[in-house]
């Protein structure tokens, strides 16, 4: 690499504030705290759980690490997850490419060009044993991202699982399943809004009998963060989600503390320290006070804000790419004094291609070193106290919960999507965000300022392009082999189901244990509920 002449920085009044414009004091004394009379920090494990959801936190077990990952086939997939299971990580997280993410098969042609491009590709239960190969799922618990059609990958995970001689109720994991926020930010939609909403409570029905060790939903602010959202935003609409998920749960005739231990959170990690150590605990800590004060929940799990974190994928840099790695590091120290139940850490190439083993390999050792050798791991909460944190962690819940009462006063979160609110106001953020950028108000290191003459010279990550053709095979061998007036028969049982009002979580098991392929499933249920087109907007 050559360095090449640094640009000349042109001074500037600094900007102290956080990244939702909370203005920062040059230092905090205790008078900034003393004065709200709502601020309860309490004790690890105790409500409202500012200080972190289990008494001993870290002490007891580090947080879960579980990095996100998946490409090309199931086959190549598994071998990458076992080289992370060998170099210490704890728990799985799978990354599924776009045609799966929308519910449809390798060799559906609008899948075309897309098969096991940004994730892996997985049809049927086949691919589905093939991902899990030599990884016995009575042993390790797997996050799932996956939206839409979470209902029919969570059905082939329990029918792998049946397979290994694994129960049901031995199972542990989450599946994404947050609709809400693929509306707002993300796009991988299929149904509109109120069949999605019925799959997600089947979900929940179903897996309080069957899979009560399932986290059953993910409610999602990562991919708001990512879409441009603030920290405080971040906070208000995933928690208005949060909201509307357990209004429809209670619609549908569910008790509040049958399923509400089994919901959790996915929170962004970015770049401001301080903010985010507050915002982690300032979630925590509104969530409890909502479940217990809005909805009545009495079970202590029922309260508690259980979040896997990933680092900011959107703060990562083509150029200079190995600062990506100190921007990790950063973040992921930042969950962790938040308080954080699992963590992903990105690695440094993902602003170029997918990672390569050597950059996942530092990415899990940065979570290592920060748990092994850091020591903020050996007490809870360690910045409980300090005038600054506090002082933030009050104005995030203040102004969180600012946003949530505006969203209640618009019919809550789906009718402040369908209005375009919430996407407003992410849009206006990012926005905001990046004209600070482009006048140089916001340094990002290497890209706006510290720029270099430089040719990166990582290692590159290439997909096999036979993966699709080779995906076609199984498909084609897989629907001439399996019983098809079987299959048949339960896509009809399943289609009448839709029509009806039946958990369909039975139905769905029942199909994919049969051979029935992923977008078989969701064109029965499309053939039903119909698709989601977004409306047009600027």
């Amino acid at each position: 690499m050559s360095e090449g002449k640094p640009r000349k920085i042109e001074q500037r009044k600094p900007r102290f504030a956080t990244s939702s414009e909370i203005e920062l004091k040059p230092y905090y004394t205790p008078a900034d705290v003393a004065a709200d009379p709502d601020r309860d920090v309490g004790q690890p494990g105790e409500f409202p759980y500012t200080r972190g959801v289990q008494p001993t936190m870290y002490r007891g077990r580090f947080w879960t690490m579980r990095q996100y990952a998946g490409y090309a086939s199931a086959a190549e997939s598994n071998r990458r997850y076992r080289f992370l299971l060998d170099q210490g990580q704890t728990g799985l997280s799978v990354a599924f490419d776009l045609p799966t993410q929308i519910g449809y098969d390798a060799d559906d042609p609008i899948a075309a060009g897309e098969v096991g491009k940004v994730g892996v590709s997985i049809s049927s239960m086949r691919d589905m044993e093939l991902l899990f190969d030599q990884i016995p799922l009575n042993k390790v618990s797997t996050s799932m991202t996956i939206n839409a059609p979470a209902s029919v990958l969570l059905a082939m995970y329990i029918a792998v699982g049946k397979q290994q001689g694994v129960a049901p109720k031995e199972l542990r994991g989450t599946i994404q399943n947050d609709i809400l926020k693929e509306y707002i930010a993300r796009g991988t939609y299929i149904f509109p809004p109120q069949p999605a909403m019925r799959l997600i409570t089947d979900i929940f029905r179903y897996c309080t009998q069957e899979v009560p060790h399932w986290n059953t939903i993910s409610i999602s602010g990562y991919h708001i963060r990512e879409a441009g959202s603030t920290a405080v935003q971040e906070v208000a609409f995933t928690l208005a989600n949060a909201i509307a998920y357990v209004e429809a749960a209670l619609k549908a005739g569910l008790n509040i503390d049958d399923f509400a231990g089994q919901l959790s959170f996915f929170f962004n990690a970015h770049n401001n320290f301080l903010e985010e150590v507050a915002k982690f605990r300032a979630a925590r800590r509104l969530w409890a006070r909502l479940m217990r004060d809005r909805f009545g929940a009495q079970k202590p799990n029922s309260l508690k804000l259980r979040f896997h974190t990933q680092t900011g994928g959107s703060t990562l840099t083509a150029q200079q790419p190995e600062n990506n790695v100190i921007r990790v590091t950063l973040q992921a120290l930042a969950a962790v004094m938040g308080g954080t139940q699992s963590l992903h850490t990105n690695s440094r190439d993902e602003a170029l291609w997918l990672p390569t083993e050597e950059s996942v390999r530092i990415a899990l050792r940065t979570q290592q070193v920060i748990a092994y050798e850091s020591g903020v791991a050996d007490t809870i909460d360690p910045f409980a106290g300090s005038y600054v944190i506090e002082s933030l962690t009050d104005e995030i819940e203040k102004q969180a919960c600012a946003y949530i009462d505006r969203i209640d006063l618009l019919g809550g979160a789906l009718k402040a999507i369908e209005a375009g609110y919430i996407q407003g106001e992410i849009g206006d953020a990012a926005y905001a965000y990046q004209r600070a950028v482009e006048r140089g108000e916001e340094i990002v290191v290497g890209m706006n300022q510290f720029q270099v003459q430089e040719e990166v010279h990582l290692q590159r990550q290439k997909i096999d392009p036979s993966i699709e053709s080779e995906q076609k095979r199984r498909l084609a061998k897989l629907r001439a082999g399996r019983d098809n007036a079987k299959v048949s028969e339960l896509r009809t049982q399943l289609e009448n189901a839709a029509r009806g009002s039946d958990n369909l979580m039975p139905y769905i098991v029942a199909c994919v244990e049969n051979d029935v392929t992923l977008g078989e499933v969701c064109n029965t249920l499309r053939g039903v509920f119909g698709e989601y087109h977004a409306s047009a907007g600027i």
